[in-house]
This record gives structure tokens, sequence and C-alpha cells, in this order.
């Protein structure tokens, strides 16, 4: 498919995007509304298996799950058959590398507590009530977030963050470190610092 049919059907649900905007692929990009969805200029999302060397399991998926949730994507980044789900805000600093099949979730889709999980499958607004868990997510610039890692709610990760393939990062990390792991940790610095 053309992406010029997508960027035609996020202009419809006010997905704001700059220009050189490249799609390969078939992408989900959702703002809901009342939410705010911005993606920076010549960023490229590859949402197909022949468009990633590391192979890609899923379509690329941006949305916007609940009215006020931001999602804020810089320039210059570049995202392979990556999830990012908000309900709060999630900010992707400008040249940003997402490797295939990682997911970005600033929530946590359901409450621990059984009781609390039963209340909201009872829920009347199917399931989009406040029960949820959230919390903002920031990724600095010049990141480097590896293929089949997952970024948890409450994530602050500096500028020039490496992220080990497969790591489950949640937590706040200083700028230039190299985290792996799960639960992932600092394993280096990139700026000559000893741990």
């Amino acid at each position: 498919m053309n992406s010029n049919w997508f960027k035609l059907v996020m202009k419809m649900t006010k997905v704001e995007y700059g220009k050189n905007l490249l799609l390969k692929g078939v992408p989900i990009i959702f703002n809901k509304g009342g939410a705010k969805l911005k993606i920076g200029e010549n960023v490229t999302i590859k949402s197909s298996f022949l468009s990633n060397l590391v192979g890609l399991y899923s379509r690329t998926i941006i949305v916007t799950r609940a009215s006020g949730a931001e999602i804020e994507i810089g320039d210059n980044v570049g995202i392979s058959g990556a999830t990012i789900y908000a309900r709060k805000k999630i900010t992707i600093g400008e040249n940003t590398c997402i490797g295939g099949n990682c997911k970005i979730l600033d929530n946590d889709f359901h409450p621990i507590e059984a009781e609390e999980r039963n209340k909201l499958l009872r829920d009347e607004n199917g399931g989009e009530s406040d029960l949820v868990p959230s919390r903002e997510i920031k990724i600095g610039k010049n990141c480097f977030i590896g293929c089949n890692s997952i970024i948890l709610k409450g994530t602050v990760l500096g500028d020039g963050c490496v992220v080990g393939a497969g790591a489950v990062v949640c937590g706040k990390f200083e700028d230039n470190c190299v985290i792996a792991g799960n639960p992932a940790r600092v394993i280096k610095r990139l700026d000559g610092k000893v741990q």
C-alpha cells in the first residue's frame, strides 16, 4: 500500500508529522480523540518483515489510548516493528533508534490485584478507566534501544543511552549508560566515568 494513504488516515485522526516521514510496510498509527500524537521530521517507521534484517514479528503500532495521552517522537528517529502505547505520555528524543520488536508501554494494562482486575472487566467504559496505573516515559536524544527490549512505565533514559537486546527496563538512568538484563541495570558507561 502507498504510504500517502496512511498519511491521509493519520491526518484524519489528527496525527501531526513532519516532512520526509518514511513508512515501510503497514503500520498501525492511531490517535484517540483528545490525545496528542506528534512525529518529527525525517522519521522512518518500518512495519514489514522485509524491511529489517532482525526480522519483525508484528507491525509497528503507535497508539494514544486515553483522552489527554501524548506521544512525541523527535526528528531523525528510526522505529522497526515496535509497539508504542500511551495512556499518559511517552517522549522519544531526536536521533534515537528503536530496534525490532521493542515494546514501550507507559501502563500495566490491568491492575495486579484480582479484585481490581475484576472491577475493570465489569467497567462500563470498556476497561478504559483510571484503575490502570500509568506513568510517563522519557527517552533521551541519541539513544539506541536493542531489539526485543521492553521499556516499562516511569522509565527515564538520559541522552546517549544504549539498551541491550531483550532488556526489561524500569527506572531512571543517567546519560551515556549501557543498560542490559532483566531487570535492566547499568553495565557500562560511555563517558569514561567509573561505575
